[in-house]
């Protein structure tokens, strides 16, 4: 894959913390607790509510809680322990994880096949259904959390709804400022979460120690004996146990892999467990507290407490999961698929820490009315699980073509591993699909539209490319035939070309309307290339192509800063230094039309990508090229 100056990101990214030295594992792995671990940290608050009270219903007797932790603790182990920690995390692109990285990587070792498509399409897909999960995330957890104040007392209830609308509005608000000071306090605040969820557990388990006998994996096993339709239907809400399982590898590079999976293994996983143990504890004891379990397992003094304790995390939870929409989208406008989007940098310090207003304030209006639509956790649950479950299938499927293809492991123990973890993610899916009634068509709906504006934008950048290369001329024609006659003026010119080949549109257009070409003519191409980081030693390449002429590339990974005058100044090769002052940025600005003369995509996608293409950041300001240096050329292109 590549990316051209007519569709370059406005992203950026610090370099992964993965590489870092091993008396910083410590800082690291608290790190990973406070960002990484708060989705599928907050699952407690509802997993085995829903289980027993979701859209179908399950009797709180022995055999059915018995059989319900069993298949957490399983589905946590196969899917979190296996599948990600021990096989996902090691499929890194230099360091980075998630779906776009994990496309990059198979499709940097695959080259041109028959299954490029095939990829492209999967991975499209799973950035697609990640955007669902981001608008369900904050919207379930913070009300979740705030519902805990019934529990204190019923006549809250009015105060529910409210109360987690200001929460989620105050939370949106602060993007803009970053999170570099309150980053700070993430880990310790979550390590406390983690903390009470252990002791909560630990002190149920103490009255009804048999719990621990969920341990046994028969335990499944004889609930899908008893009612296998009830235990298939069941598991759609046992799944949310597994909720934010796939930010361990998403976030990865940002903690590195062993700093992830310590946490997991030493901390997340046992607390996690134990909580659900002691949940499991007070319903053999009590079956009416399976109303609020979370809740109703502290003693009634601290349960107001825990209400702030589980809010606090839930608001980290959110903060992670927006944090990742914007690292997904940058990437996305990267790679390729989406224009450019006005993105503004929050730290000085670390430039992975972004803000892109379009995607918080469409975040912030689908999660207000996600949450003033469904009304309460329970019913939003029932929309929550689909997009994840349908990113962790599309993530096997990708690994699948890494471990055949590229890693080539021994074909009965690949087969074994992909299977398995085919048939989880198939059940767990299946089951899913029965919630589409009750709210899961939300998220595919998403998905759905999500999809058709990446592959949109994507097909119309190749489209107008094609349109281009037709009017364009081989660079050494275009030298022999105009730069002999044409008047040359001083001081150097730079025209920004999508390709690495042929003149681009604006350098015929300035020599048509002004007639003149300056003494230096740099043909600028930015490339970003399958990799998080690209080599900085190769950077920058300049070919002489004669006349004063010069073919320039810049090269850089798709979690990168493009900052085309910082890298410029180390241009020496063009007969003097560079010096910003005496050149010119000549960009060109294509008006798109649609037309249905012209073989492309569906009229309809075509006026989309055409205001799409309207709609984009200006490329000055993606470039960081000061906006007296730039002149803009325009024309117009049918698609």
């Amino acid at each position: 894959m590549e990316n051209h100056p007519d569709a370059s990101s406005s992203a950026a990214a610090a370099a992964p913390l993965s590489h870092a030295p091993k008396d910083r594992l410590p800082v690291l792995m608290l790190g990973a607790i406070g960002v990484v671990f708060g989705d599928i940290g907050t699952s407690p608050l509802y997993a085995l509510k829903e289980s027993f009270i979701g859209p179908h219903p399950l009797a709180v007797d022995r055999l059915h809680i018995f059989g319900v932790l069993s298949l957490i603790f399983w589905s946590l182990m196969l899917i979190v322990t296996v599948k990600y920690v021990f096989v996902a995390m090691r499929a890194h692109n230099r360091g980075e994880g998630g779906s776009f990285a994990l496309l990059a990587l198979v499709s940097r070792h695959l080259g041109r096949s028959r299954w490029s498509g095939t990829l492209v399409v999967l991975g499209v897909l799973a950035a697609s259904m990640f955007y669902g999960d981001a608008m369900l995330t904050p919207a379930i957890s913070v009300l979740s959390a705030v519902e805990g104040l019934t529990v204190v007392e019923a006549g809250l209830q009015p105060l529910v709804l409210p109360i987690a609308v200001v929460i989620l509005i105050a939370l949106f608000l602060i993007q803009s400022r970053g999170t570099a000071r309150v980053g700070a306090f993430f880990g310790p605040i979550v390590l406390v979460y983690f903390a009470t969820l252990a002791t909560l557990g630990v002190v149920n388990i103490a009255a009804h120690p048999e719990i621990l006998g969920i341990l046994n994996p028969w335990r499944a096993v004889e609930f899908f004996l008893y009612d296998t339709r009830l235990a298939f239907l069941a598991m759609g809400s046992v799944f949310l146990a597994v909720t934010g399982a796939e930010t361990l590898y998403a976030d990865m590079g940002h903690f590195g892999r062993k700093a992830v999976g310590l946490s997991w293994l030493t901390l997340a996983y046992p607390c996690l467990m134990l909580n659900y143990m002691g949940q499991g504890a007070l319903l053999l004891g009590t079956p009416e507290a399976v109303q609020n379990p979370f809740y109703l397992m502290a003693p009634e003094w601290a349960r107001l407490p825990l209400v702030f304790i589980a809010t606090a995390a839930t608001i980290i939870a959110s903060q992670a999961v927006i944090s990742g929409a914007f690292s997904v989208t940058h990437q996305a406008i990267q790679l390729g698929f989406l224009p450019r989007l006005r993105t503004l940098h929050t730290s000085e310090k670390a430039a992975g820490q972004i803000y892109i207003p379009a995607i918080n304030w469409g975040l912030l209006a689908m999660v207000l009315l996600l949450v003033l639509g469904f009304g309460e956790s329970t019913r939003l649950a029932s929309a929550y699980g689909i997009s994840v479950i349908g990113t962790m299938l599309i993530t096997t499927l990708m690994l699948g073509f890494l471990i055949f293809k590229v890693w080539r492991w021994n074909r009965w123990l690949a087969a074994g591993t992909i299977g398995l973890f085919l048939l989880v993610d198939g059940i767990y899916f299946a089951s899913n699909i029965t919630k589409i009634p009750d709210g899961g068509w939300f998220p595919l709906v998403v998905a759905a539209a999500l999809f058709t504006i990446l592959t949109t934008w994507a097909t119309g950048r190749r489209l107008m490319r094609a349109r281009l290369e037709e009017a364009s001329m081989p660079l050494p024609l275009f030298i022999e035939s105009a730069a002999a006659s044409a008047h040359r003026v001083r001081n150097t010119a730079v025209f920004m070309s999508a390709a690495a080949e042929g003149i681009p549109p604006a350098l015929l257009h300035n020599l048509k309307h002004n007639q003149v070409l300056h003494e230096r003519v740099l043909i600028l191409t930015v490339l970003v290339e399958d990799v998080p980081y690209a080599d900085p030693a190769a950077r920058l390449e300049a070919q002489d192509a004669g006349r004063g002429f010069y073919r320039v590339i810049l090269r850089y990974g798709f979690m990168e800063d493009v900052d085309v005058p910082r890298d410029l100044a180390r241009l020496d090769a063009i007969g003097g230094p560079f010096d910003m002052m005496t050149t010119s940025f000549f960009l060109g600005r294509q008006k798109l039309v649609a037309s249905a003369a012209k073989p492309g995509m569906a009229l309809w996608r075509e006026r989309l990508f055409a205001w799409m293409s309207k709609s984009s950041e200006s490329a000055m300001e993606f470039f960081k090229i000061p906006t007296n240096r730039v002149v803009e050329l325009g024309s117009q292109i049918q698609i």
